[in-house]
C-alpha cells in the first residue's frame, strides 16, 4: 500500500475459519471475500489497496496475531489526512477475565487469530491512537463478545433488551478455558494466567495488554476510531453453515451488513450516504427479522456516529 496524495481508501480484511480444529467455522472467509466485493463495487475502494488475510488452504500469509497487527500497522503508518481506513474481522472472539487478585485489567474483549495470539481491545486502542489527524479508522468485527473492542471508545448504540429466537448456528466464540488449555500445551507452564503463556510463546508479538503492566493508553480528544460490533459484549455472533447444496456459509452480521450496503443507493447524489448509526440500526433490524439473537453495537465519537460509513462528510 503505497502513499498517495489524494484521499485513499485502504482496507485489511481478515477471515479465520480454523479448518480441521475443534473450533472450526465455515463462513468467515466468505464474509471477507464478500466484503471485498462490496468495498470495490459500492464504496469506491481499489483492489490494490485491500489486503486479504485468511486461513484458507494454500494462503501465502496466514492470519496470525503478528501478521494481522503488521497489516494494520502498515495501513496506519502509510495513511495521510483524508484517508479512509477499514479493518474487517470475521472469526472467533473471546473475553479475558482477571486471573490474579488485584490484577489491573477488567474482563476485556479480544479476537482470536489463527495461532491464538490474542489481539485485545488495548491493541486496537493503540492503533486508533496512531491514526493521522483527518483520517478515519473503521472496524467491523463479526465475532463474539465484540462490543467494546476498542478500549475506552464511547458507546453510541449499546445493549438491547429486545429478545429474539436464535437460529440454528455456530457461535463465533472459543471459551477462555479452551484457549488457556491450548496455550498450556504449547508452553508446558502450569499457570492460569494467560498473559504468562502468551508472553512465553509469542514474546514481543504478544498483546500490549500483557507486555506492559499496568498499561494506560490515553483516549485522544479527537478520536477517529469507529467500531461496528457484531454483537454486544455478553453475546455471541452466529456462523451459518449451508443447509442446501450450493449455498454458501456466512457470518450472520457480515451477511446482513453487506446486504444493507448493497441495497442502499451510493450513487444518487441527491440521497445522503448511510451513516454509521443508520447502518448499525438497519443491520439490527435485518438480523432480528431473520431470527438472530444478537444485537450489533456502535462505538465512536458523537460526530462519527452520524458521519457517512467509510466516507468523509467534507
Amino acid at each position: 500500500m503505497e502513499k498517495s496524495s489524494g484521499k485513499k481508501r485502504a482496507a485489511v480484511l481478515v477471515g479465520c475459519n480454523y479448518p480441521n480444529t475443534p473450533h472450526e467455522l465455515y463462513g468467515c472467509i466468505n464474509d471477507v471475500l464478500g466484503m471485498r466485493e462490496v468495498l470495490v463495487k459500492e464504496l469506491g475502494f481499489e483492489w490494490r489497496h485491500i489486503e486479504l488475510l485468511t486461513d484458507a488452504p494454500g494462503s501465502s500469509v496466514m492470519p496470525t496475531g503478528a501478521n494481522i497487527k503488521k497489516a494494520m500497522d502498515r495501513m496506519v503508518d502509510e495513511a495521510q489526512s483524508g484517508d479512509v481506513l477499514f479493518f474487517h474481522y470475521s472469526g472467533h472472539g473471546t473475553t479475558i477475565p482477571s486471573s490474579k487478585p488485584g490484577h489491573p485489567f477488567r474482563q476485556d474483549e479480544a479476537i482470536v487469530p489463527s495461532d491464538f495470539n490474542l489481539i485485545t481491545d488495548v491493541d486496537f486502542r493503540e492503533i486508533v491512537n496512531r491514526v493521522p489527524k483527518g483520517a478515519s479508522f473503521t472496524i467491523v468485527s463479526d465475532s463474539c463478545h465484540s462490543g467494546g473492542l476498542i478500549d475506552k471508545e464511547k458507546e453510541q448504540i449499546g445493549p438491547s433488551s429486545v429478545t429474539t429466537k436464535e437460529c440454528s448456528s455456530t457461535p463465533k466464540t472459543i471459551p477462555f478455558e479452551s484457549i488457556l488449555q491450548h496455550l498450556t500445551s504449547l508452553t508446558s507452564i502450569n499457570t492460569s494466567d494467560i498473559g504468562t503463556h502468551l508472553l512465553q510463546f509469542f514474546g514481543a508479538d504478544a498483546s500490549l495488554k500483557f507486555r506492559l503492566r499496568p498499561l494506560e493508553l490515553d483516549l485522544l480528544a479527537d478520536d477517529e476510531g469507529i467500531l461496528l460490533s457484531g454483537c454486544q459484549a455478553n453475546e455471541t455472533s452466529a456462523d451459518m453453515k449451508p443447509m442446501i447444496a450450493g449455498e454458501k456459509a456466512y457470518g450472520a452480521f457480515s451477511h446482513a451488513l453487506q446486504r444493507v450496503l448493497e441495497d442502499h443507493d451510493h450513487v444518487d447524489v441527491g440521497r445522503p450516504l448511510i451513516s454509521n448509526r443508520q447502518l448499525v440500526l438497519m443491520t439490527r433490524k435485518a438480523l432480528q427479522a431473520a431470527g438472530f439473537a444478537q444485537h450489533p453495537c456502535l462505538y465512536c465519537s458523537d460526530h462519527n456516529a452520524d458521519a457517512p460509513f467509510l466516507s468523509h462528510s467534507l
